[in-house]
């Protein structure tokens, strides 16, 4: 059974807002917190191992009411080219996977799978060169492959096909990767996207390819559950990178994205207290929320040290809180903090803050 956040001591009572059960996006979860997707190179031939399930188990056990899975590549060589990232495909990856969200379930939780291509970062390991959206590539990295209209047909098929068997193995819900310098992220900024057909030009034609996929996508999993985008400014190259330059930019992209079907939006930064555009203290999942009405998961440096539970600025859980309360996002995601602390929503519930581990990071080369 998931761990009762119910009953808490007076040590957790700042904490408190964030324990509560809630529905987000038609799902009932335990609580407001959601783990972030974290590659974890775990799913030999692209099947997630055994250990894969009791993995995310525990955190859903321990407090976290939605589930985001690592990265999972659609059933294109385009996609990527590690051989132990897990792909949504029939057959014995989709057996594995249905014994994650059976897991999952067992302890109360809510899970989503991350549907994933990588762009430009594919290396070609096997002759294969990365796909873009216009064959511009960041400084160093290996020549890529401008997608053709045909191409674009296949990933739309890929996404679809993903769509069908998650929506089989049981899962709740699924991510769309729109994030970070990947594939349909590189379709959303200007300097990787350069195309003079549909799919390029302004914020709203920048964000046709990525809508179409959630159109796909929406087409094949059951309306009953929700399709959520997770997208950023910054790069996992480029932190100064911007898919928008003002809110009237990002309104463009994201009402493309809601208008094909999109239930919910995952706004990624890296720290969740910096305002995401001048003269306004609203994050990014505060921008999204504002301009769509869909209920946003914010996410950036939540909980990493020990301190951020003690009440104090707008990078404590004081800020976290206070923004939550204020309907700024609806949901928060744990990402490395969880790595090593798969029990830290109810060590956090219950006060013990001697019991969490501060996140360093060698918890990336450890599994449990």
């Amino acid at each position: 059974m998931t761990a009762n956040l119910t009953a808490r001591p007076a040590g957790s009572t700042a904490l408190a807002p964030l324990l509560e059960p809630v529905t987000f996006a038609g799902m009932s979860l335990s609580s407001r917190f959601a783990m972030a997707p974290m590659t974890r190179f775990r799913s030999p031939g692209g099947v997630p191992a055994p250990e894969v399930a009791a993995y995310y188990r525990r955190r859903a056990e321990h407090g976290v009411g939605l589930i985001v899975t690592e990265g999972v590549w659609v059933d294109h060589p385009s996609a990527g080219h590690e051989d132990t990232v897990p792909r949504m495909t029939a057959g014995a990856a989709e057996a594995s996977w249905r014994r994650v969200v059976d897991g999952v379930h067992a302890v109360g939780g809510r899970i989503a799978a991350q549907l994933w291509h990588l762009g430009s970062l594919r290396e070609p390991v096997d002759g294969l060169a990365a796909w873009t959206p216009s064959g511009v590539r960041e400084s160093g990295r290996p020549a890529s492959h401008a997608m053709t209209a045909a191409d674009i047909d296949e990933l739309l098929d890929a996404y679809a096909q993903a769509a069908r068997v998650a929506a089989r193995a049981g899962f709740d819900a699924i991510e769309i990767h729109a994030a970070h310098g990947y594939l349909l992220d590189e379709f959303l900024w200007p300097f990787t996207n350069r195309r003079t057909d549909a799919f390029g030009g302004s914020p709203a034609r920048r964000a046709a390819f990525p809508a179409a996929v959630v159109r796909a996508v929406r087409a094949e999993f059951p309306a009953s559950r929700p399709v959520i985008v997770r997208f950023s400014q910054f790069k996992e190259r480029r932190f100064d990178a911007r898919i928008a330059e003002t809110p009237a930019e990002l309104d463009q992209i994201l009402t493309a994205l809601v208008e094909a079907g999109a239930s919910a939006l995952h706004a990624s930064q890296r720290r969740f207290w910096e305002p995401a555009f001048p003269d306004s203290e609203l994050n990014l999942a505060g921008w999204a929320k504002q301009l769509t009405g869909l209920p946003t998961i914010t996410v950036g440096s939540v909980g990493l040290t020990r301190d951020f539970l003690r009440p104090g600025g707008p990078e404590s859980i004081s800020g976290l809180v206070q923004r939550a309360t204020a309907g700024e996002f609806d949901l928060v995601a744990l990402g490395r903090i969880l790595l090593g602390n798969p029990d830290w929503v109810t060590n956090a519930a219950e006060g013990r803050l001697d019991d969490i581990v501060e996140y360093r990071k060698s918890h990336e080369d450890t599994y449990y």
